[in-house]
């Protein structure tokens, strides 16, 4: 047998040692700066919108199962549906008048419509997520917190209100929310007529279309914003690989 000579064993150690390493240092590098294993430039356009429009889904959905609940709007301070701004100073005028229960039920039955309508959302705004045109996908994914739910926004929401308006109407009917307002506003519109003052009667129905997109809008930015930071929200192997690649 031939022997290999000692020191050729020992640069072939050395040059072994060297790379092993090199790419010890790589690592180490990459787990500093927060980088990961995937390449962005493997990632297209199309790759990036679909899984934006995957993190809207999911994101809508789980803003829809938690707001459709009962006090999914009422108990949550972020999107709770306020007295109507023209309303307020009903508001006043009917505890003034010992109506104070009256409004109280009212403000309940407000949140209790929105959270009704909010059931029948689901397929209305993932549609408008599947409709959505997006041109440029990796503006949108590096765009920061809330940048795929501000386009959705921008880009859907006459679309939604008049998909989703007829849905509140019926909602406004099955909690019975005017039965609850008439009285309050009939009160003051009488009032305002011995006063001169200005008679009052928003439109319910248009209040609570607009707060109740707003809200679900808000829930979805969470929803978004936890797939971009916490890589335990990246369900699905396309949101992975499409958030995974933005780097820290």
């Amino acid at each position: 047998m031939k022997k290999i000579p000692i020191k050729s064993v020992l640069f072939a150690f050395s040059i072994a040692t060297l790379v092993s390493c090199d790419t010890l240092q790589e690592l180490a590098s990459a787990a500093a700066t927060g980088s990961t294993t995937t390449n962005p430039q493997s990632l297209s356009n199309a790759d990036v919108i679909s899984g934006l429009k995957e993190a809207l889904m999911v994101g809508i959905t789980n803003s829809v199962n938690m707001a459709s609940l009962t006090d999914g709007f009422m108990q949550n301070a972020s999107i709770r549906l306020p007295l109507p701004e023209d309303a307020k100073a009903v508001r006043d005028k009917a505890i003034e008048w010992g109506l104070s229960g009256q409004v109280e039920k009212f403000e309940t039955t407000l949140n209790r419509a929105a959270e009704d309508a909010t059931k029948a959302a689901l397929p209305i705004f993932k549609q408008a997520i599947l409709n959505m045109s997006i041109q440029d996908g990796f503006t949108l994914l590096n765009g920061g917190e809330g940048a795929a739910t501000r386009f959705l926004k921008n880009a859907t929401s006459s679309q939604l209100v008049a998909a989703f308006s007829p849905r509140v109407q019926e909602s406004i009917a099955k909690v019975k929310l005017t039965e609850y307002w008439n009285p309050i506003i009939t009160k003051y519109n009488g009032a305002m007529t011995f006063t001169g003052g200005q008679k009052l009667n928003p439109d319910l129905n248009a209040y609570v279309t607009e707060k109740a997109i707003e809200g679900l809008f808000k829930l979805v930015e969470i929803e978004e914003n936890k797939i971009r930071k916490d890589p335990a929200a990246r369900v699905t192997d396309l949101l992975q690989k499409v958030f995974g690649s933005i780097k820290k």
